[in-house]
C-alpha cells in the first residue's frame, strides 16, 4: 500500500511537471528579441544625407562656442551609436538646449541659423521621447536619429553659409 503510495504521488509529481513548453520558449525568445541593440553603428552608416562639415573658417569662428563643440562631440558619439546623452534625462537635455541657444554668439544671431537651432532642440527632444519610450519601434528611432543627424548638418551648413556671405560682403564693401 504505501508502495502504491509512492508511485501514485511520483506519477503526479511528474504529470504536474509536465507542461506546455512553448510558453517558456516564447519567453526566452522575448528576451532574446528584446535584449538586441535597437540602433547600431552600421545602421546609422546606411543613412543617406549631406553630412555638411565646417569650413575652416567656420572652425575658427565657432572654436570659443563651447556649447556647439559639446554638440558636436555628442553628434560624433551618436554616429557610433552611443546614445547615452539623447536618452538621458529630460530636464538636462532641455537645460543643454537652452544654453546652446543663449550662449550662441552674436553674430550668428540670423534667422536661419536661429531656425536650425529650435529644430534641432525639436529634433533632439523627439529623439530623448522615442529612445526613452519602450512602445516605439525600432524604425521610428532610427529615423529620429537620422533627424538629428540632418539637423545638425543643416546648422553646419548655414554657418559655412553665413560667414562666405560675410567675406564676400566685405570685399564688395571695399
Amino acid at each position: 500500500m504505501k508502495i502504491g503510495l509512492y508511485v501514485l504521488s511520483i506519477l503526479c509529481f511528474v504529470l504536474l511537471s509536465c507542461g506546455d513548453d512553448k510558453s517558456t520558449d516564447e519567453v526566452v525568445e522575448e528576451q532574446k528579441t528584446n535584449q538586441e541593440p535597437v540602433i547600431t553603428e552600421k545602421a546609422i552608416e546606411k543613412f543617406k544625407y549631406k553630412d555638411y562639415a565646417l569650413s575652416s573658417e567656420s572652425e575658427d569662428a565657432i572654436a570659443e562656442w563651447e556649447n556647439y563643440q559639446e554638440l558636436a562631440i555628442q553628434i560624433s558619439y551618436l554616429k557610433k551609436a552611443d546614445l547615452s546623452f539623447f536618452n538621458g534625462d529630460k530636464e538636462e537635455l532641455k537645460e543643454f538646449i537652452m544654453d546652446f541657444k543663449t550662449a550662441t554668439p552674436k553674430e550668428f544671431l540670423t534667422n536661419p541659423i536661429k531656425s536650425r537651432t529650435a529644430i534641432i532642440e525639436t529634433m533632439l527632444l523627439k529623439l530623448n521621447e522615442n529612445l526613452t519610450l519602450d512602445n516605439i519601434e525600432k524604425k521610428d528611432k532610427l529615423l529620429s536619429v537620422k533627424e538629428v543627424l540632418i539637423a545638425f548638418s543643416n546648422l553646419n551648413y548655414q554657418i559655412n553659409k553665413k560667414l562666405e556671405y560675410d567675406y564676400y560682403n566685405k570685399i564688395k564693401a571695399e
